[in-house]
């Protein structure tokens, strides 16, 4: 990518995108790519697609389109693999995909080289890999918001009201956030995404942490759960986003299509059910408490844990770390496995009580 007149070049980057059978989609999100903000022929874009057991003509459809001449602004590696068995899901494919972009920096004497992922059926607009890049100026890792793709189908009102009113209720547990514990590397405004829909990371820190848990579901979350552990600052940037399908049967169970499905039986009748706003109080209370104790010289750290719940095991088992992010990471896992499961309620009467628990808490302060 070429760097805006009196800035530096931005670091070198792969886009990583596991896929099977996107034939349909697939040639869409390259395109996408193709035409991102300061990529040319002469400064090609690098991107690995790990084509996983695809049966639909995926891999022809992206000869096809490249073929075309449309993707010549990108360096495009199409890597094929039949997976089986237990590795047979989206978290090994995913890991493949980011450790062949990290390898190929690697071979390149790339250093710090950049690792985005997204998913093969996404919709990027054209700042997508600059705003990622910019935001990594001032983060670790960082994740897109998702964004509802209405050109992905007929536009259902009822629906569209009902997306908005999960939105509220998650910028609700922010707000909480803001007025309890703010976290000074992630400022508001902010959203609450991090998934393979949309990261980015240096390809060192994805060495340092091992690479991607091949998980068969939720291989995202993993990967920023052994960042944060490892004490990676993480930014929910406003300025990175992502079109999301709404089909309803996707690739992975618990993904994006699985939320998609439910979302539609809740306007069948089905409750929508979430975590009291309670909850969300006691876990950042929880978090913020563990934020104050690693500041605290090591004697009165020790009492201050125990006070909390967590033993000289522990903190043995917490180990050294970095910084408080890691160790915020590391503790309150301990504490939350220890916890009973979040109590829920319907959306309506969650966001009541959100609103509620906010205007006391600034009524208080």
């Amino acid at each position: 990518m070429t760097a805006e007149p009196g800035r530096p070049a931005p670091p070198p980057c792969v886009v990583c995108i596991p896929a099977r059978n996107e034939a349909e989609r697939l040639p869409r999100l390259l395109a996408s790519l193709a035409a991102q903000a300061g990529v040319s022929v002469r400064a090609p874009l690098r991107v690995v697609v790990l084509a996983n057991s695809c049966t639909d003509g995926t891999v022809a459809a992206v000869r096809e389109v490249e073929a075309s001449g449309i993707l010549a602004t990108l360096a495009l590696r199409l890597i094929a693999v039949e997976l089986t068995g237990a590795e047979a899901h989206v978290g090994t494919a995913r890991r493949m995909a980011l450790d062949a972009g990290a390898d190929w920096l690697a071979a390149d004497g790339i250093p710090d080289g950049i690792l985005l992922t997204t998913d093969a059926d996404a919709r990027l607009p054209a700042n997508w890999v600059a705003a990622n890049l910019q935001a990594l100026e001032s983060a670790d890792v960082v994740g897109g918001r998702l964004v509802i793709d209405e050109d992905d189908g007929a536009a259902d009102p009822e629906l569209a009201a009902l997306h908005a009113r999960i939105e509220r209720y998650w910028s609700g547990v922010r707000r909480l956030e803001d007025l309890l514990d703010p976290p000074p590397h992630d400022p508001a405004p902010r959203h609450g995404d991090h998934t393979g829909a949309s990261l980015a990371v240096p390809a060192a820190l994805y060495r340092a942490v091992g690479g991607l848990p091949p998980l068969p579901c939720g291989e995202d979350n993993a990967l920023v759960g052994l960042l944060r552990a490892h004490g990676a600052r993480l930014r929910h940037c406003p300025d990175v986003h992502v079109m999301v399908s709404t089909r309803h049967q996707g690739r992975v169970d618990g993904g994006m299509a699985s939320e998609m499905a439910r979302r539609a039986r809740v306007l069948g009748g089905e409750a929508y059910l979430l975590p009291e706003a309670g909850h969300w109080q006691a876990l950042i209370l929880r978090r913020a408490a563990l934020r104050r104790v690693f500041h605290l010289p090591s004697p009165a750290r020790a009492a201050a844990c125990a006070r909390l719940g967590l033993g000289a095991d522990d903190l043995a088992a917490v180990g050294d770390c970095p910084n408080d992010i890691a160790f915020v990471e590391r503790a309150d896992r301990i504490l939350d496995s220890r916890s009973p499961p979040a109590r829920e309620c319907p959306l309506d009467q969650a966001l009541a009580d959100l609103d509620t628990l906010a205007r006391a808490l600034r009524d208080a302060a």
